[in-house]
């Protein structure tokens, strides 16, 4: 099982960027995937997770509202938009997928597989 984070860059503030994570080795189509991030000397957090459908979307209140999950799994993708990007966004983002059935979503222990990150640097 792989899964391979694209798409950071370092941006300016107030900048968009779309990340993707391209899932292979398994399909995740019925199983629900996540974004997390982790900034140098903090934990691993919660940014943004969707259903296995797409129909259910979760995001931490912090990129409510900037942050837009979404997923092709004909494709076996997911993808977060981030909008109106600010200095404290700046971390590594990592995809999640989870296969074990699990009721949460928020918690890095609700997922099985990680990707190896994508850098996101934000500058004032």
């Amino acid at each position: 099982v792989q899964l391979v984070e694209s798409g950071g860059e370092s941006v300016q503030a107030g900048d968009s960027l779309r990340l993707s994570c391209a899932a292979s080795g398994r399909t995740f189509s019925t199983n629900a995937m996540g974004w997390f991030r982790q900034a140098p000397g903090k934990e691993r957090e919660f940014v943004a997770a969707i259903s296995s459908t797409g129909h259910m979307t979760y995001y931490a209140d912090s990129v409510k509202g900037r942050f837009t999950i979404s997923r092709d799994n004909a494709k076996n993708m997911v993808y977060v938009r981030m909008t109106s990007l600010k200095p404290e966004d700046t971390a590594v983002y990592y995809c999640a997928a989870r296969w074990r059935p699990r009721v949460g979503v928020r918690s890095v222990d609700d997922y099985d597989y990680w990707g190896q990150g994508t850098q996101v640097t934000v500058s004032s």
